[in-house]
């Protein structure tokens, strides 16, 4: 399918609504196509998404992409079927296959979760067999107010795992790739940065590499890519940037770009083109309303900003952006310059390969054999058009890691991880002041060596002011905040 085929699909897939594309990397100096997508639904209901691509079309095709897993998710489970009960009621009834243990979920450190604490589940099934698993309503909606149980909620609600497509394989790669990406790089970069740089000096870089990297040096930013992960076969890079001349926008100097692919070029591509896009993002999401109002629709803001309610937003997300967003880029530039360092190098051409993986089916059925192999659980909620046309999925891994340095969600995994590091964010036993324990199943905490538990404390201590690397309040929320407080409001 060509890239126009492709939107137009999208674009049918929608429902219905006021639906806009629109171009805002003019924010920025890159020549790196950015496009906002808005949806306004006809239940009122607005949804906002950001695409990047070489050319227009491609990043059209990217925001649709990004709106539709929110269009998706948000239609899906607002009419899902709920259960109730404690997860040993459910046992009894289900079976233990029948049901996800919260305990290999990544529950927060000194969680009140009890075998027999009344929640409120969804229906998801298991890709290896597809049998019915129920799992607890809040690891499958993509925000709070998506959930519609009255019952306790375990965790925030995330968007991870989520991935939409014109065909189940695709939408199931990019939501698995998500998770891998995310368990891949939470203990390696931003607060956590490794300093493990790509070398790319005499790497065989394709084409469209190249082209980037140079458009990057023309405008004097020197881009730094550096290495996660590259386990289960798949290269987990990121690649953030030095940037001497930012303009109004401070906040392009704290950009970064994602991405894992069986295919280390397809991976490094990716990256690179979501750095351009980072840039553009936080100055449209959080930037001044003034430089907004040049990129975006006549009326845009009119219509979005009386919809704007402060009071959802998560404090420390808001308060932490808001700071940035009142930095001067010299301040900026000094806080984040430990994501740019090098410890040590990493030769480009070393990362797995795979261009057959450039075909969504191929690039599904490698993830989802390297993960069965390695011994974990794929569950699956697909949600499809009523035609078939476009998928929407959300999947979840037990086992995988997310969100433990800010939501302080945290496993198995990642606990042996700290262990081999020797990082005193972790230990085994009773925890020392600061500390939470880690709740683990009785079979992880064996293979560990015994309880674990985690220092918020310390770990609050090493994110400090970088949070607002970690998590992100809403579109223009900043914004509006700052006026608030500057013409007194509340």
């Amino acid at each position: 399918m060509s890239l126009k085929e492709a939107r137009e699909a999208y674009r049918r897939a929608m429902p219905e609504g006021e639906l806009e594309l629109f171009r805002i990397d003019g924010l920025d100096r890159l020549s790196v196509p950015v496009v906002a997508g808005s949806l306004r639904a006809a239940n009122g209901l607005w949804f906002l998404s950001y695409g990047y691509g070489a050319t227009e079309e491609e990043a059209e095709v990217s925001a649709l992409g990004e709106l539709a897993e929110y269009v998706f998710t948000s239609q899906s489970m607002s009419t899902a079927p709920l259960f109730q009960g404690s997860y040993t009621e459910l046992v009894r009834t289900h079976g233990s296959e029948g049901v996800a243990d919260p305990l290999t979920l990544g529950l927060p450190v000194g969680s009140p979760y009890q075998p027999d604490m009344p929640l409120t589940w969804v229906e998801m099934r298991r890709l290896a067999t597809g049998e019915r698993v129920l799992v607890p309503e809040e690891y499958i909606v993509s925000y709070p107010e998506q959930r519609r149980g009255r019952s306790a909620s375990l965790i925030t609600p995330i968007t991870n795992g989520q991935g939409a497509g014109l065909s189940y394989s695709q939408a199931l790669a990019h939501a698995l790739l998500e998770l891998l990406q995310r368990d891949g790089n939470g203990l390696q970069f931003r607060a956590m940065d490794q300093g493990t740089v790509l070398d790319l000096e005499d790497a065989r870089l394709s084409p469209a590499i190249g082209a980037l990297l140079e458009n990057y040096r023309r405008a004097g930013i020197e881009v730094v890519a550096k290495l996660a992960s590259t386990e289960f076969g798949v290269a987990n890079v990121y690649v953030v940037g030095n940037d001497p001349n930012p303009g109004e926008q401070p906040l392009m100097v704290t950009s970064c770009g994602e991405a894992a692919d069986p295919d280390r070029d397809r991976a490094l591509r990716k990256a690179l083109l979501e750095y351009a896009s980072s840039r553009s993002r936080k100055a449209f999401m959080h930037g001044p309303l003034e430089a907004v109002s040049r990129v975006a629709p006549a009326g845009y803001l009119d219509r979005f900003l009386p919809l704007l309610d402060l009071g959802l937003e998560e404090s420390r997300a808001l308060n932490s952006m808001m700071e940035w967003a009142s930095m001067p880029v010299s301040v900026l530039r000094k806080l984040t310059a430990s994501t740019l360092h090098c410890r040590h190098k990493v030769r480009f051409d070393t990362l797995p390969q795979a261009p057959e993986a450039g075909d969504p089916t191929l690039r599904c059925e490698q993830v989802v054999e390297a993960l069965h192999a390695a011994g974990f659980d794929i569950l699956v909620a697909d949600m499809p058009t009523a035609d078939g046309s476009a998928h929407g999925v959300k999947a979840l891994v037990p086992g995988l890691e997310v969100e433990t340095l800010s939501y302080y969600r945290i496993g198995e995994r990642n606990v042996a991880r700290l262990l081999a590091r020797g990082d005193p964010l972790v230990g085994l036993g009773a925890p020392p002041q600061g500390a939470l324990p880690v709740r683990l199943t009785a079979e992880a905490e064996e293979r560990l060596g015994g309880p674990a538990w985690f220092n918020v404390r310390l770990a609050e201590q090493r994110v400090g002011r970088l949070y607002s690397l970690y998590r992100e309040p809403s579109d223009h929320s900043v914004q509006v905040a700052l006026r608030a407080r500057r013409f007194g409001g509340a």
